[in-house]
């Protein structure tokens, strides 16, 4: 194996550890059933910063968090990131504890997309006949979902829209995972310190300095959030976004697998057919800028002109597979 398969190799293997503990991490906010939501969140905002500022300061990166934070337009974009980001914790650990993890990982299926949308209508991305019919397939798969149980399927899209728009300001601005996360939860810290204590002084605060299971449960979060982190910018250093972008959806099928198999909550016809939607979309979404599938948008754009009576003397032969056809079609 030369140096370059080892590369491979070991961004493969980071990214799998990355997505494997997001898809496991419900098991061990599961843990956690006892405790409120908000307390949750605010001792995983605390821990995190501690963690994160840990790492940075042993590998002396100081600086990274100083050159963040040096502009009014990266101050004002890590605020609006930490309140997106902690938006999106809420509501993945309320799904978790309330037995809705199939819902929220609806949500985690069609993110990808959501994003897809907002490059498209925010950053004027050119959207193609594929990815198109990607976006038609998802919303049918949402509708299906909201026409059958009579109500917008309320978790999925907030976790859907708060991780667009975090990732959306994310690439405007570009900070490494490490570095943004510790500006983030800078954000936040004071507020989740002063709940906390809120909460102790009441009485009510499930931190105790007996260090029980919950306790150490708690101050764990940090761990449990920072780590996955890491191996992902690891696989990101090390290996193609086409290939993450596969990979990517171990993590919500693992926790749907979680949310049936394991926590037995509900998986009716409805959900089965709204998923197969939402797949649908998913393959032809990470296809969409094959040679196939480029191929397969000509025939059908010919096909439907015969009909039309537009192409009578129009061939629908096929078209030439070269790189300057593609290159063609990428830009009608």
């Amino acid at each position: 194996m030369d140096q370059g398969q080892k590369v491979q190799v070991a961004g493969v293997s980071f990214a799998l550890l990355a997505y494997i503990a997001w898809g496991v991490l419900p098991l061990y906010w599961k843990l956690l059933e006892s405790v409120p939501a908000a307390e949750i969140l605010a001792h995983r905002i605390v821990w995190s910063f501690v963690f994160v500022i840990g790492i940075l300061a042993i590998y002396g990166r100081w600086e990274d968090i100083k050159v963040t934070l040096s502009s009014r337009k990266n101050r004002l974009a890590m605020l609006v990131c930490s309140l997106l980001i902690s938006g999106n914790w809420f509501t993945y650990i309320y799904a978790v504890n309330s037995n809705q993890l199939v819902e929220a990982s609806f949500g985690y299926y069609i993110s990808p997309l959501f994003s897809m949308f907002l490059a498209i209508t925010i950053l004027k991305e050119r959207l193609n006949f594929w990815q198109g019919v990607a976006l038609i397939f998802a919303a049918t798969g949402v509708l299906i979902i909201a026409v059958q149980h009579g109500s917008i399927p309320w978790i999925a899209l907030i976790l859907t829209v708060s991780f667009g728009f975090y990732g959306l300001v994310k690439k405007m601005v570009k900070f490494d995972s490490m570095t943004g996360l510790a500006t983030e939860t800078a954000f936040v810290t004071p507020v989740a310190l002063i709940y906390i204590i809120f909460l102790q002084q009441d009485g009510i605060g499930s931190f105790t300095f007996a260090f029980d299971s919950i306790t150490l449960l708690l101050m764990g979060a940090g761990i449990a959030t920072a780590m996955p982190l890491l191996w992902f910018a690891q696989a990101a250093n090390r290996i193609k976004l086409s290939t993450i972008s596969f990979i990517q959806y171990l993590a919500p099928t693992i926790s749907l697998g979680i949310g049936i198999f394991l926590f037995r909550e509900p998986f009716t016809l409805v959900h089965a057919v709204s998923f197969a939607f939402i797949w649908c979309a998913l393959a032809i979404y990470s296809c969409s800028n094959t040679k196939a599938m480029l191929w397969l948008r000509e025939r059908i754009i010919a096909t439907i002109q015969i009909y039309k009576g537009q192409g009578k003397t129009a061939s629908i032969e096929p078209v030439q597979t070269t790189i300057t056809n593609i290159e063609e079609v990428k830009h009608d």
